[in-house]
């Protein structure tokens, strides 16, 4: 990149493992940008594991970083990337601050993971939809909900692909120019997921689909991952195809790793037990080389 590249991250952190923040800002920083965290929750681990510690930034304290940096006329991003954010108030001072961020910089990119639930069961606060709905949506230039995510920003059923694409077009109409549905039961059978696009801006409108083989086990952090991986080759490639082509590779290539290790590092255990949390953690540094350089595995259809 000729000129610097600076994100602002703002979603969870833990200590141990890959989720939020160290999911996102590792495969970031090896692309060549800066990033600048800010940790929505920081927790010992994620809470998977069933037992964490940590603390939770309120939108004071949020306030305060803002100001921090504000001060010091620091607030020069060319992205901001949001993901996880617990509580509706420190959401609605985040859109305080990109709205403040995209007057003075038109240019700046905000990416948006509407993080809220999965499977029909949110897992943040009811009080946080309205403020994604009616605050963040129309601030965004890259949205990259799942498939209950994006009913619930749209106020739409999502049963069908057909269905989720009149949802992304609601979206368009917000003036959201990419969409992208991470993750989705929409295939033809329970073997397969669809992640789907939908771009559209200044007359030119672009749709794409890619099938994605489903595997029976649980992944922390792959959104986070997805997200970051989204802002890289869209900013890099300026091509909505290769850049989802890239990134479900990407992340493809990252569980599968993920799982062959799980599963040798299980294999020892009396009855070949099911893989702790810990065994499932993300190889995202043993990934390096995937994540820089993707082969790309899986490819798009337009539609």
């Amino acid at each position: 990149m000729s000129a610097d590249k600076r994100v602002l991250s703002i979603q969870s952190s833990v200590v141990f493992g890959y989720v939020g923040n160290k999911s996102a800002a590792f495969p970031l920083q090896l692309h060549g940008y800066d990033v600048s965290t800010i940790n929505s929750v920081q927790f010992s681990n994620h809470t998977g594991y069933g037992k964490w510690k940590g603390q939770v930034l309120n939108a004071s304290e949020a306030a305060d970083l803002f100001e921090g940096l504000r001060m010091n006329n620091l607030l020069k991003f060319n992205h901001v990337l949001t993901g996880y954010i617990g509580s509706d108030s420190f959401l609605k001072k985040v859109g305080e601050e990109v709205r403040e961020m995209k007057a003075k910089n038109p240019n700046l990119v905000y990416l948006c993971d509407p993080v809220m639930g999965d499977n029909g069961k949110l897992y943040v606060s009811e009080a946080l939809v309205p403020v994604y709905q009616n605050d963040i949506v129309e601030l965004a230039d890259i949205i990259v909900p799942n498939q209950f995510e994006l009913g619930l920003l749209t106020k739409l059923p999502i049963t069908t692909e057909a269905e989720a694409f009149t949802a992304m077009q609601k979206l368009h109409d917000r003036g959201v120019s990419t969409v992208v549905l991470s993750s989705s039961n929409l295939g033809i059978n329970k073997e397969q997921l669809l992640c789907l696009a939908s771009y559209k801006k200044d007359g030119v409108s672009k749709r794409y689909r890619i099938k994605i083989p489903y595997m029976n086990a649980i992944f922390v952090g792959t959104g986070d991952l997805f997200a970051a991986s989204m802002l890289t080759w869209l900013d890099k490639d300026k091509n909505l195809k290769s850049a989802l082509e890239k990134t479900v590779s990407v992340v493809q290539k990252v569980i599968n790793r993920t799982y062959e290790h799980a599963k040798s590092m299980s294999s020892g255990l009396a009855g070949g037990e099911i893989p702790t949390m810990e065994q499932m953690e993300l190889r995202l540094v043993q990934s390096k080389c995937d994540i820089e350089n993707p082969q790309v595995d899986f490819h798009a259809e337009e539609i």
